[in-house]
């Protein structure tokens, strides 16, 4: 069973950065897509960020310019680096990562709270 972790988050000023983290506990064929969503309280969760393996990235609008994704194929890693935090930026990250088929898999979040 292949299981996500995630690391990073925390309570931070507006403008201020995070750099959050996820590693898979599989050493084995690397994710096809690797990504970050978030969901914020009362709200649905939505994507932030996606990254194949080939590095091809995509961005939510509302990050664009501001977050950076990045992995490491032979570890299994995602990351991302967040600049220039806003508080609309608060909520709980979710890792996700998935081969070419099913099944979808999801880190347990790691919490971002950004103050004014």
């Amino acid at each position: 069973q292949v299981q996500l972790v995630e690391s990073g988050g925390g309570l931070v000023q507006a403008g201020s950065s995070l750099r959050l983290s996820c590693a898979a506990s599989t050493r084995g064929a690397s994710f096809a897509v690797m990504g970050w969503y978030r969901q914020a309280p009362g709200k649905q969760r939505e994507l932030v960020a996606t990254i194949t393996r080939g590095l091809t990235q995509t961005y939510a609008d509302s990050v664009k310019g501001r977050f950076t994704i990045s992995r490491d194929n032979a570890k299994n890693t995602v990351y991302l680096q967040m600049n220039s935090l806003k508080p609309e930026d608060t909520g709980v990250y979710f890792c996700h990562a998935r081969y070419l088929g099913p099944p979808d898999y999801w880190g347990q979040g790691t919490q971002v709270t950004v103050s004014s």
